[in-house]
C-alpha cells in the first residue's frame, strides 16, 4: 500500500467544477484542467471526489473501502454487517492503466443506519465506524463515506487515477481534484487526497507547519488521525468546527487562518471581541503554513488561502457554474469564455 520512501518535490494541483443548478456531467473535463496542470504532481498521489454520483443510492451512505488483502476484506464486510444496514456491494471498477503499477483491493458498500430517526446520530455512527474500520481493522482504510458522493483516489498521476478509475462513466454535479503526494510522508493510496468525512471532501495545496499542534488536538477530541498527513487533519478540524460546534464556514476560517494579533488591536470593539474569542478558544486550531484549500460538501463548495497569500487559487464564474483551480490555464483549458474570474484574498472564505 505504501510507495517510496522519499520526498519528491512538486505544487500541488488543485481544481473544481460545481454546477449551482445541479446540472451533471462526466469526469472529463475536471481531468482535462488536472492535465493541463500535470508539472505540478509528481506521480506519487492524486485524486477525485464526485457529487451526485449514486442517484440509485442517494439515501445510502456509499463506503468506498481498500484493502491490502483478503483478510481484511473479510473482516470489515463483517463488521459492516453487524454495525449497519448494508443494502449492496460491490468491486469499484477499474481498469488496467499505463502508470499504475500496483492497487489495492477497491470495493464499495451502499450502508444505511439501523436507526435514521436521529440525523446526528446517524453521522455519529458511521464516523464510529470509519474510525474503527480504519484503527483496527489492519489492511483496511475507509477512504469515503459520504451520501450521494465518492472519493476515488490512489497512487499515480491525475489523469492516470481518472482512467483507472473510469471517471468519464461517473455523471456529477460536482467535481473536485487533487494532483501530488506527499509534502513529508511517502506517497500511499488511503494517503493521497482528497480526504473525506461524512459528506465534507477536502483538497489541499500547502504545507502545515502546525500538523502536531493541530493533530493532538482533533485527537483530544476523539478524531484518531490515522493517514498520516496534514489534509486528514484539516479535514476533521473543519467537521468539528462546523458540523459539531455548529460554526459557519465563514466563521471556521477566522480560525484556521485567524488574522494576527496586531490586526485584531486595530479592529472596532465588536469585531475585536469577536475575533479574540476564536482566537483563545480554538488555539490550536489555527494553521500555520501556505495553503489554499477546497472543500465540498452536499450543500456546495467551499474554498479559502491562507492569510497571507501564500499559495494561489483561482475562481472563475460561467452563468451556474464556477470554476476553481490553481492556475488561469486550467480553467482556461475547459471555458474560454467567463462571467468573472479573480483570485482568493487570503485569509476569506468563498463560499458557492
Amino acid at each position: 500500500m505504501r510507495e517510496g520512501e522519499v520526498r519528491i518535490s512538486g505544487g500541488c494541483a488543485i481544481a473544481c467544477i460545481f454546477h449551482a443548478d445541479r446540472e451533471r456531467e462526466n469526469g472529463k473535463r475536471i481531468v482535462r484542467m488536472m492535465e493541463k496542470m500535470h508539472n505540478r504532481s509528481n506521480g506519487l498521489g492524486a485524486g477525485y471526489v464526485g457529487y451526485g454520483i449514486y442517484p440509485q443510492y442517494k439515501d445510502a451512505y456509499a463506503l468506498h473501502v481498500m484493502y491490502e488483502d483478503k483478510t481484511a476484506m473479510d473482516a470489515c464486510e463483517q463488521y459492516i454487517r453487524d454495525c449497519v444496514a448494508l443494502l449492496h456491494g460491490e468491486t469499484i471498477p477499474t481498469k488496467e492503466t499505463t502508470g499504475i503499477d500496483t492497487a489495492p483491493l477497491l470495493k464499495r458498500y451502499f450502508v444505511m443506519a439501523v436507526d435514521q430517526r436521529d440525523t446526528d446520530r446517524e453521522k455519529d455512527l458511521m464516523v464510529e465506524v470509519m474510525f474503527t474500520i480504519n484503527k483496527q481493522i489492519a489492511g483496511a482504510y475507509v477512504f469515503s463515506c459520504g451520501k450521494n458522493m465518492g472519493v476515488f483516489k490512489g497512487v499515480g498521476y491525475p489523469e492516470d487515477i481518472a482512467a483507472f478509475y473510469q471517471l468519464e462513466h461517473y455523471e456529477a454535479d460536482t467535481w473536485i481534484a487533487h494532483g501530488r503526494y506527499p509534502t513529508n510522508t511517502p506517497g500511499w493510496w488511503a494517503g493521497a487526497h482528497p480526504f473525506s468525512m461524512l459528506d465534507f471532501a477536502l483538497v489541499h495545496n500547502g504545507e502545515i507547519s502546525s500538523y502536531e499542534t493541530n493533530r493532538r488536538y482533533m485527537e483530544m477530541h476523539g478524531y484518531p488521525c490515522s493517514l498520516l498527513t496534514d489534509t486528514e487533519v484539516i479535514t476533521y478540524m473543519l467537521d468539528f468546527l462546523m458540523r459539531k460546534q455548529k460554526l459557519s464556514f465563514q466563521e471556521s476560517v477566522s480560525i484556521i487562518a485567524a488574522p494576527f494579533w496586531e490586526e485584531i488591536e486595530q479592529m472596532d470593539i465588536q469585531r475585536k471581541m469577536y475575533y479574540t474569542m476564536l482566537r483563545r478558544n480554538f488555539s490550536s486550531l489555527l494553521i500555520n503554513g501556505p495553503f489554499s484549500i477546497i472543500l465540498g460538501s452536499e450543500k456546495g463548495i467551499m474554498a479559502c488561502n491562507d492569510r497571507l497569500k501564500l499559495r494561489s487559487l483561482l475562481v472563475g464564474k460561467r452563468g451556474a457554474t464556477h470554476y476553481l483551480a490553481s492556475e488561469e490555464c486550467a480553467i482556461q483549458a475547459i471555458t474560454k469564455e467567463l462571467d468573472d474570474l479573480f483570485s482568493l484574498d487570503g485569509g476569506v472564505g468563498f463560499e458557492a
